[in-house]
């Protein structure tokens, strides 16, 4: 039977999100800040409001009363979903989920204090005098991060003190949230790896084979998979995804964050809904992460999570500002290569290092991600986003 959803967030994760869920029957009302978002181009209708305001929260809530909300985003007056679950909403994975995860103190408390997990050396601050005792007692390098942001945005690595002045005023600019923010020990790791988990109504927690990543400026650059982590450390990464998740509860797909350092695995971070790095599974797996995630909130059978080839995706960013739709020029000769597919999120202003696109490269399952890597990032280098003015 056809459900009505809510999905509160609208970029590109939230587009193919629709789309999967479009394909099993589903009824998708798209919501965000601006209009003409990525997911209300596919949706089947669409609200603009200011997500952070529970009063037009609550008033889209009772407008739709719709069978599931589903965060996209971290910006959502959250605090409003646990009224939603008495109210006799599901919120997807839990409210508790959405609440823990958009507040980065809940979160890493929830894994070093109550679950014991391992993870960067971490205090916070809500000044710049805080801010340079937590760098006193916490060690140079590190990483600053805004308690409520997403994307990258406001955080920092601070290699010395001379960073610090500039990390801090960039730690309170923009899409980041209340003031606050956590400084974290710098972990000296080889590999960062993302697991997608897949939690279920009626059955286990799933694991998708791992997900290297890389980012620049704390954003997502280029993901592959699989990432070759050693058979010990994958299996203690699903341990700790497995508690975590379980502590939060509710059903979907979570990304989940690890460093992989020459001594162990340490837990990073997580996000309750499909993930940036994901996108890779998009010519990797037999269920991509969307299609994993709409089957998980549905509660339909997933018989078995699969990598079918060896692949990677590479970031297509913007360079310039403009408030008009971009044009793109070079995707035909990213297509010329027959290993490679191409997306473009349909974002209709740019911004500097925004997001635009990715490109998706699939080889054989027995071939190097190396060689997977490089021919995504070749693609992306050749598509340009045009901003007309």
């Amino acid at each position: 039977m056809s459900k009505k959803i809510l999905l509160l967030g609208s970029g590109e994760l939230g587009k193919e999100l629709v789309i999967a869920l479009q394909r099993l029957g589903q009824y998708v009302v798209a919501t965000d800040s601006y209009k003409n978002a990525p997911a209300m181009q596919v949706a089947d209708e669409f609200e603009v409001i200011n997500m952070l305001d529970a009063n037009e929260l609550d008033r889209i809530v009772d407008k739709h009363k719709p069978d599931l909300i589903v965060p996209e985003v971290e910006a959502i007056a959250t605090h409003r979903f646990y009224e939603y679950e008495k109210q006799g909403y599901t919120v997807v994975p839990s409210a508790k989920a959405a609440n823990f995860t958009m507040d980065r103190r809940a979160i890493r408390d929830l894994a070093a204090k109550d679950l014991g997990l391992r993870t960067a050396k971490y205090t916070y601050a809500s000044t710049e005098e805080e801010l340079r005792n937590g760098i006193e007692e916490i060690g140079l390098p590190c990483v600053i991060k805004p308690l409520m942001s997403s994307s990258g945005k406001g955080q920092s690595l601070i290699k010395t003190v001379d960073d610090i002045q500039k990390a801090w005023d960039y730690s309170q600019k923009g899409r980041t949230g209340k003031s606050e923010i956590i400084i974290e020990e710098f972990v000296d790791f080889h590999t960062e790896i993302t697991v997608l988990t897949v939690t279920q109504h009626n059955g286990e927690t799933l694991f998708c084979p791992a997900i290297g990543h890389r980012q620049e400026r704390g954003d997502y650059q280029e993901s592959w998979q699989p990432s070759r982590v050693s058979d010990e450390d994958f299996k203690r990464s699903c341990e700790i995804a497995d508690q975590v998740t379980k502590a939060l509860g509710g059903s979907g797909i979570w990304g989940v964050e690890f460093f992989i350092a020459n001594d162990g695995v340490y837990f990073s971070e997580l996000s309750p809904r499909p993930h940036d790095t994901g996108m890779t599974t998009m010519a990797t797996q037999n269920l991509n992460e969307f299609e994993l995630h709409a089957r998980a909130i549905l509660g339909l059978p997933i018989p078995e999570i699969k990598l079918i080839n060896s692949g990677a995706s590479a970031v297509v960013l913007a360079t310039d500002e403009s408030q008009e739709e971009p044009e793109y020029s070079g995707v035909d000769q990213a297509l010329e290569n027959t290993n490679i597919d191409i997306r473009i999120f349909g974002k209709p202003v740019t911004r500097v290092h925004r997001r635009m696109g990715v490109a998706l490269c699939k080889l054989p399952l027995d071939s190097s991600t190396d060689e997977a890597r490089k021919e995504a990032k070749e693609a992306a280098d050749k598509i340009k986003v045009n901003p007309v003015f």
